[in-house]
């Protein structure tokens, strides 16, 4: 059994490379407008930002950024399935130009777009991310009505293009069952507010180049690819960076598709493949041993657990667990500079 990994160098912009409607689901995080880190790149799509940030006009280069960035969630529509989620992290951003400083709300401008294009839009997620920041405030301090509250969280926007997947036949509704969350799992993965994911595991250099890709931690999109999506489905991020999600879709038995424009990003891409057996295979072992942590600490307090998953031995709360199944990563293949095969154990 193998799984089929390629990067596109390209625009997310631009997609053609990509078929309509063959996509299962997309995870990506793309640069936040008004970001400082990020100007040169809008700058480079629209001169005009350039102009209107240089005369302190953030309202204008914010829409206009945005404007960049519609057409990739335009793009996104046409290649999702029917019934298929998009997942998109995107942060707020604060910044100050000539005497103004402001809030830019990126998340509700996405939002805004995503509905116009006719995706429905469903519950977000609200990222709370650590900060080691001494203080919670910017401004003045002490005084009264000089300081502004320190943004310390992110949004994880869920949109579905069209009404709920159907699972018709035989081999879907399998791998539906085998792809299953543990009931322990659910109820904290469909929590609105997720304040665990600190991105530790995330073991990357941080050079110029990662630094720009602003990569979101690995468990983040091992999370939403659980969450939303099947074994050998077709993952897409278009704004792929590092490729933390294509390692995170191989590391859970889904294909994956990654465009990005920076050529720079490449070693990043590849060194994420690299170490996706050992990274895969220790989630897998880490997943398994919190539930049978969970099965000792429940029975202990309460009763035996009524369903029966046959593939590990070990006790389920739901009959939808009993035939879930972790496929362990047993080699990578790079077939060449920006395609991979990953195989998995029998």
């Amino acid at each position: 059994m193998k799984t089929t990994h390629k990067i596109i160098i390209g625009d997310a912009r631009d997609m053609q490379a990509i078929d309509s409607e063959s996509i299962d689901l997309v995870v990506t995080s793309p640069p936040y407008p008004m970001i400082h880190m990020w100007d040169q790149s809008f700058c480079a799509l629209s001169p005009d930002i350039s102009v209107h940030l240089d005369s302190d006009d953030g309202i204008n280069a914010f829409e206009l950024m945005h404007q960049e960035l519609d057409r990739a969630w335009h793009e996104v529509y046409r290649v999702l399935k029917a019934g298929r989620f998009a997942c998109i992290n995107i942060g707020d951003a604060t910044r100050k130009l000539g005497d103004n400083f402001q809030l830019y709300p990126n998340h509700t401008r996405i939002l805004q777009r995503l509905m116009a294009i006719g995706f429905q839009v469903l519950p977000d997620i609200v990222w709370r991310k650590q900060t080691n920041a001494p203080t919670k405030f910017m401004g003045s301090g002490m005084l009264p009505a000089g300081a502004y509250v320190t943004l310390e969280h992110e949004y994880i926007l869920v949109v579905r293009k069209g009404s709920k997947r159907v699972f018709n036949h035989d081999a879907e509704k399998k791998l539906r069952r085998q792809s299953a969350l543990f009931w322990e799992e659910r109820n904290l993965f469909f929590s609105d507010i997720w304040m665990d994911l600190k991105g530790t595991r995330q073991n990357l250099k941080r050079d110029s180049a990662r630094k720009r890709s602003g990569a979101f931690p690995f468990e983040l999109a091992y999370r939403l690819i659980c969450m939303y999506s099947v074994q050998h489905d077709a993952v897409l991020d278009p704004f792929v960076g590092t490729g933390t999600t294509l390692a995170a879709a191989a590391a859970l038995c889904r294909n994956s598709i990654g465009v990005e424009k920076e050529l720079t990003l490449l070693p990043a891409i590849k060194e994420s493949f690299q170490n996706v057996v050992d990274l895969a295979n220790r989630y897998h072992v880490e997943r398994l041993d919190r539930h049978r942590e969970f099965v000792q600490n429940y029975e202990q307090s309460k009763k035996p657990l009524k369903h029966w998953n046959e593939n590990y031995g070990f006790g389920v709360m739901t009959a939808q667990e009993t035939d879930l199944c972790l496929q362990d990563l047993s080699k990578v293949l790079a077939l060449e500079e920006r395609c991979f095969e990953v195989y998995y154990h029998p």
